[in-house]
C-alpha cells in the first residue's frame, strides 16, 4: 500500500510561517492571460532593463529574474535574448536549462519535455495561451496516442518568451498535472524599431554521418509611425543528418528480450553438457539471460521547414487585436538496419524468426537444442530489491556434428514519407470598457499530423552452429561472435550456413491527426479596494479530436522473392567507432533504400484503400473540454505581499469509437473493389477492411471471416480545481512564496479508444480485453513552497520544495473493471454484457526540492546553476515512468560588447524509458513470476547521462554577427537496462553537431 500523503515537519513549519505572515499583512484565461497588474509589472521590468542599456546574455538574465521576482506564482522565464545566446536548436533544448524540467532526447536533439518528476504526458505546453497539436515523426510515437507535445518541430527562434508555471492558478488552462509551459511569440507593436529584421545563413556538420546541411532563418518586422498597426513574418529551413550506432538486445516476440533459463524446454542444458564447468543443469534453472545480442545502424534526416506571421492592430486606445499563424513540417525519412542472434530460439530448439514457436530445428531428422558451454553466472539486485542470477557470459553451441541451424537474423526497415507537422492560427482581442473593466478573447485552431507513408521491411535468417557472448559494463559494448555461419553476406551456402530471405511483408502506412478548436473569454475588473486589486472571470471551450489509422498493402503472392546479393552494401567502416569496449563483428550488410523501394513496388499489390485498413489498431477519440473560473488578485501596501485565490470548474466529455470484432460467420466479408455486402445483424459493420489478411493473386475469395464495427462510448468527468498563491517580501530582496492547488491531467487517448479483443464467457460471466472508458482524469493536490534571495543585480539564490499527491495514475494490464460493454456472443447468438479487462487507476506521490544559484562574477563572466531532486512513489511500488531523481545544469558565460560565449553542462539521472502511452492491456505494469517469486515486470531503464553544449558569438560589425554552436559535445553513450545494470539492454551513440552561421540585423 502506498504510504499516507503527509507533508514533512519542515514543510509544515515553513508553510505555517508563510501563512501567518500573509494573514498578518492581510488582518485571464490560460497561462498567457496575464492580469493587467502582471502585465504592468512585466512592462516595468522591461523598462527598468532598457534604462540600464544591457544587452545579450546579461539582459536576458536580468529580464528573467525581474519577471520571476515580481510574479505571485512560482515561475521560471526564458526570453528570446536568452535563447539567441544559447546552443539550442529547438524549444525543448532551451527548456531543459530550467530547474525541474527534463527532456527526452532522440538522437542528439531534445524532443519532449516533462516537469518535476513526471512523464511528458503530465506537462501542458501552450502557445499564446492555447494548446498546440503536434505530430510525431517516428511510427512508434505516431501509434502510441500520447498527449505529449514534440518540440522538435519548434525552432527556438520562434520564441519571444517561455514561462514555466510550477504552481497553478485559476486562470491557467487546465490539463497540466505537473505544470504548464506557455510559449509566447513576438508581437509587432512591441518591437523597438519601426522596420527591422534578422537573416541567418549557415550550415551544420554532423560528425557521425559526416554530412553537412544548410540552415536558413529570416524574419522581419514592420509597424507604422503611429504604432497602431504592425506585421511580423518569419521563415526557416533547417536540415541536418542523423545517425545512430548501437549494440543491444534488439529483437521481437516473447523470447527476444531478457528471460530466464527453463531446462524443461531448453533440453540441451543437461548435467552432461555442463561437465567440467562446476555447474549442474539445476544450477542454471531460473537464471536470467538475454534473448539476443545485436547491432543496429540507423540513418535519417531532420528537414524542418516552416514559418510564422503576426499581424497586430490597435485602432483605438481601448481596442487591440492580433492574428498569429505558425506552421512547421519536418521530413524525417529513416532507415534502420539490425543484425542479431537468436539465443532463446537456439536453446528452445526453434527454427523460426524471433518469438515464433514453429518450425523446430532439425538435424539428421531430429530436433536439436543448443547447449550452454563455459557459463559465468553473477548475482544482481533488482531495482525492486530482489536478488536474481544473470548469465554474464557463455558459449551457446549446437552439439558437434549438427548441420547449420537458425542462430540469428538480419533485417532492414526503410521508412519513407516519415514526417511530422504542426500548425496553429489564433485571433486575440482586448477591449477596455473603462471604469476598470477589460475583456480579452482568444480563438484558436490547431492541427498536427504524423505520418509514415511506407514502412518497408525485410528479414534474413542466419544459419550456423552457434555463438558466444560476454557482457561488459553498462556503458561498454559486449563481446560476441558467431560460429559456422560463413561470410557475412546475403548468400545461403551449400552446407546450409549463411543467410536466407524469409520475410518481406506488405508495406505499412501510419497516419495520425491531432486537431483542436478552442475559444476563451476573460474579463478583468480593477477594484483598487484595499488589498483587493483585480477580479478575473473567464471561460474556455475546446473541441479536440485524435485519430490514428494504419494501412497495410497486400502482396501478390505468399512466396518471398529473393534479393540480388550483388546489390547488398556493407556497413560503413567506422560503424561502432565510438562504442567503447567490446569485441564484436562490426561488419554487416544491407540493401540500399532505392533497392527496397523497387523491390516493394514490385511486390505490393494495389487493392482499395478500404481493404488496406487495419481496423483493429485504429483510434478515434473526441474530447470536449469546458471550463469556468473566478480568481481574486490581492496585493498589500507597498507590494510587500501579493497573491491570488481562485476556483476553476472543468468538464471533460470523451467520445470514443472502439474497434470491436464481429466473429466469423456473422457478416460476410467484401472482396476488394466489390459493392459492400450489407449485414443485417450489424448494419454498421466494416466488411470491406482486410485487417492484415492476405489477398493473393488467383486465390479463391472466401467471404467468411472476422469483420469489425465501431462501438461508441461516452463519458463525462467533472472536476473542481481550487488554487491559492501567496508572495511575501520576507525581508529586503528576500521573497517567499506558497502555492496550493489542485490540477488535472487527462489520460492518453488509447486508454479510451484502443480496440477490443479476447471475448470470453464462463460461469463467472463474460470478459473482454480493451480500453477502459471509465478512466477518470488524473488529479493532483499540490503544495509548493519557495524562498528566493535576489541579493545583487542579475543574481539569485532560491530553493523550492513541493509535493504532489496524485489520484488516478494509470496501471496498465488485464484487470477486471466495473466498466461494461454490450457485445454479441456468437455461442448463444445474443447480445451480452461484458466486463472490460483493462487498465486500472492507483495513487502516486511526488516530492521534490529544487535549488538554483546564478550570479555574475565580474569582468564579463558569470554562471547559472540548478539542481533538482524528485522522489516518486507509485502505489504498486514501481518507479514512475519518465521520472528522474536527480537532474542539474551548470552554465558559465562571458560577454562584452563584441564577443560572447557560453558553455552549458546538463545531467539527468536514470529513469523509466518505457513508452509514455503503453497499450491499456499491456503487461508493462503487471507481474512476472521468476523462480516462483512474483515481482514487477522489468521496465526499460535509461541510465544516467550528461552532456555539454557551447555557443560563441562575435560581432564583426554592429549589424553582422558570426555564430558558432556545438551540441552533444561529449558524444555520450546512452545506455538502457532492465532489472539492474547487469542486464544491459542497449548502448548507442549519435555523434556531435557543429553549427556555423552568419546573422545580419537590419
Amino acid at each position: 500500500m502506498i504510504p499516507s500523503f503527509k507533508p514533512t515537519p519542515l514543510a509544515q513549519a515553513v508553510s505555517l510561517a508563510l501563512l501567518l505572515a500573509g494573514s498578518s499583512l492581510v488582518a485571464a484565461q490560460g497561462a498567457p492571460a496575464q492580469t493587467e497588474a502582471e502585465a504592468k509589472k512585466a512592462a516595468d521590468a522591461k523598462k527598468q532593463l532598457e534604462t540600464v542599456q544591457v544587452t545579450g546574455i546579461r539582459a536576458s538574465t536580468e529580464q528573467s529574474l525581474l519577471m520571476k521576482r515580481d510574479a505571485s506564482a512560482n515561475i521560471d522565464v526564458i526570453t528570446a535574448l536568452d535563447v539567441g545566446k544559447m546552443p539550442d536548436k529547438n524549444l525543448a533544448d532551451s527548456l531543459q536549462r530550467v530547474v525541474g524540467v527534463y527532456v527526452r532526447t532522440d538522437y542528439d536533439e531534445a524532443e519532449k519535455v516533462s516537469m518535476r518528476g513526471t512523464n511528458p504526458d503530465m506537462a501542458l505546453i501552450l502557445f499564446n495561451g492555447h494548446t498546440v497539436s503536434g505530430g510525431d515523426w517516428y511510427l512508434a510515437d505516431q501509434s502510441s496516442s500520447s498527449r505529449s507535445t514534440s518540440l522538435s518541430l519548434m525552432p527556438s527562434s520562434v520564441l519571444n518568451a517561455a514561462t514555466v508555471y510550477k504552481t497553478s492558478q485559476a486562470n491557467i488552462v487546465d490539463g497540466g498535472l505537473a505544470g504548464t509551459i506557455n510559449v509566447t511569440t513576438r508581437k509587432p507593436l512591441d518591437q523597438k524599431k519601426s522596420f527591422g529584421g534578422v537573416v541567418s545563413v549557415g550550415g551544420v556538420y554532423a560528425d557521425l554521418p559526416k554530412k553537412t546541411s544548410p540552415q536558413l532563418n529570416a524574419s522581419f518586422n514592420w509597424k507604422n509611425e503611429a504604432n497602431n498597426f504592425g506585421v511580423i513574418a518569419q521563415a526557416f529551413a533547417e536540415k541536418r543528418y542523423v545517425r545512430r550506432d548501437s549494440v543491444s538486445r534488439a529483437g521481437y516476440g516473447a523470447n527476444s528480450g531478457w528471460d530466464v533459463i527453463n531446462t524443461s524446454i531448453m533440453k540441451g542444458i543437461t548435467d552432461a553438457s555442463l561437465a567440467g564447468t562446476g555447474y549442474k543443469a539445476s544450477d542454471l534453472e531460473g537464471v536470467r539471460l538475454p534473448g539476443s545480442m545485436a547491432v543496429e545502424f540507423v540513418e535519417g534526416v531532420r528537414d524542418r521547414k516552416g514559418g510564422m506571421f503576426a499581424v497586430q492592430a490597435r485602432p483605438t486606445n481601448q481596442f487591440e487585436t492580433g492574428l498569429t499563424g505558425f506552421y512547421s513540417k519536418m521530413n524525417s525519412n529513416n532507415f534502420g538496419r539490425a543484425a542479431y542472434s537468436n539465443i532463446q530460439s537456439m536453446l528452445r530448439g526453434l527454427n523460426g524468426v524471433q518469438g515464433a514457436t514453429t518450425p523446430v530445428t532439425s538435424s539428421g531428422g531430429k530436433q536439436v537444442f543448443a547447449e550452454i558451454k563455459n557459463p559465468v553466472i553473477v548475482t544482481e539486485t533488482t531495482l525492486y530489491g530482489h536478488e536474481l542470477k544473470v548469465l554474464k557470459s557463455a558459449d551457446i553451441l549446437f552439439p558437434t556434428g549438427t548441420t547449420p541451424q537458425l542462430v540469428g537474423e538480419n533485417e532492414g526497415f526503410y521508412r519513407s514519407g516519415a514526417a511530422a507537422s504542426s500548425g496553429f492560427l489564433d485571433w486575440d482581442f482586448k477591449y477596455d470598457f473603462g471604469r476598470g473593466l477589460v475583456v480579452k478573447g482568444l480563438l484558436s485552431t490547431t492541427r498536427g499530423v504524423g505520418t509514415t507513408d511506407q514502412d518497408r521491411g525485410y528479414g534474413f535468417a542466419r544459419y550456423g552452429t552457434g555463438m558466444s557472448y560476454k557482457l561488459n559494463g553498462l556503458e561498454e559494448a559486449p563481446d560476441f561472435q558467431f560460429y559456422g555461419t560463413g561470410a557475412n553476406v546475403p548468400v545461403l551456402n551449400a552446407d546450409g550456413s549463411g543467410y536466407k530471405l524469409v520475410a518481406a511483408n506488405g508495406a505499412n502506412k501510419h497516419h495520425t491527426v491531432d486537431r483542436e478548436k478552442s475559444f476563451a473569454l476573460d474579463a478583468e475588473y480593477t477594484q483598487d479596494s484595499g488589498f483587493f486589486t483585480t477580479l478575473n472571470l473567464g471561460m474556455r471551450h475546446a473541441d479536440h479530436h485524435r485519430d490514428y489509422r494504419r494501412t497495410i498493402k497486400a502482396v501478390h503472392t505468399a512466396a518471398v522473392p529473393q534479393f540480388d546479393p550483388a546489390l547488398a552494401v556493407s556497413y560503413p567502416s567506422d560503424f561502432g567507432k565510438y562504442l567503447d569496449g567490446g569485441n564484436w563483428d562490426r561488419s554487416g550488410f544491407y540493401f540500399p533504400s532505392n533497392v527496397l523501394v523497387d523491390y516493394f513496388n514490385a511486390r505490393n499489390k494495389e487493392t482499395t484503400p478500404e481493404w488496406e485498413r487495419f481496423v483493429s489498431s485504429e483510434i478515434s477519440v473526441r474530447e470536449r473540454q469546458t471550463s469556468f473560473y473566478a480568481m481574486q488578485n490581492l496585493e498589500g501596501a507597498g507590494n510587500k505581499w501579493s497573491g491570488n485565490i481562485g476556483l476553476r470548474f472543468v468538464r471533460t466529455e470523451v467520445d470514443a469509437q472502439i474497434p470491436t470484432p464481429i466473429p466469423s460467420g456473422i457478416c460476410a466479408r467484401t472482396e476488394p473493389g466489390k459493392t459492400p455486402v450489407p449485414c443485417a445483424a450489424f448494419p454498421d459493420a466494416i466488411t470491406t477492411a482486410g485487417n492484415a489478411l492476405s489477398y493473393y493473386d488467383g486465390a479463391v475469395w472466401n467471404p467468411t471471416g472476422q469483420t469489425w464495427y465501431k462501438k461508441a462510448t461516452n463519458r463525462v468527468f467533472d472536476n473542481v480545481l481550487p488554487s491559492m498563491n501567496l508572495r511575501v517580501e520576507l525581508a529586503d530582496k528576500l521573497i517567499g512564496r506558497l502555492g496550493l492547488s489542485q490540477t488535472i491531467g487527462r489520460q492518453n487517448y488509447n486508454v479510451y479508444g484502443a480496440g477490443l479483443s479476447g471475448q470470453t464467457c464462463g460461469a463467472a460471466g463474460c470478459t473482454v480485453n480493451g480500453p477502459n472508458p471509465d478512466m477518470k482524469p488524473l488529479t493532483a493536490r499540490n503544495a509548493d513552497l519557495s524562498v528566493a534571495w535576489y541579493f545583487a543585480r542579475r543574481s539569485m539564490v532560491s530553493i523550492s520544495a513541493y509535493t504532489s499527491l496524485i489520484e488516478g495514475y494509470a496501471k496498465t494490464g488485464l484487470v477486471k473493471q466495473d466498466s461494461t460493454i454490450d457485445l454479441y456472443d456468437t455461442a448463444a447468438n445474443i447480445m451480452r454484457t461484458y466486463f472490460i479487462q483493462s487498465s486500472q487507476q492507483q495513487k502516486a506521490v511526488i516530492r521534490g526540492v529544487e535549488l538554483a544559484y546564478e550570479q555574475p562574477i565580474g569582468a564579463g563572466f558569470g554562471f547559472q546553476s540548478n539542481v533538482s531532486i524528485a522522489r516518486t512513489k507509485v502505489e504498486d511500488g514501481r518507479p514512475m515512468t519518465g521520472a528522474s531523481k536527480f537532474s542539474g545544469n551548470l552554465g558559465v558565460y562571458f560577454e562584452n560588447d563584441d564577443f560572447s560565449a557560453r558553455l552549458v553542462y546538463n545531467y539527468r539521472d536514470k529513469y523509466v524509458a518505457s513508452s509514455t502511452a503503453p497499450a491499456p492491456t499491456t503487461n508493462s505494469q503487471g507481474l512476472s513470476v521468476i523462480n516462483g517469486v512474483a515481482m514487477p515486470t522489468a521496465p526499460t531503464m535509461a541510465a544516467p547521462v550528461s552532456n555539454v553544449a557551447m555557443s560563441m558569438n562575435y560581432n564583426l560589425t554592429k549589424e553582422l554577427q558570426l555564430s558558432f554552436n556545438a551540441t552533444n559535445l561529449t558524444n555520450p553513450a546512452r545506455a538502457t537496462y532492465r532489472y539492474s545494470e547487469a542486464e544491459q539492454q542497449k548502448l548507442d551513440v549519435s555523434g556531435r553537431q557543429y553549427y556555423l552561421e552568419a546573422r545580419y540585423k537590419f
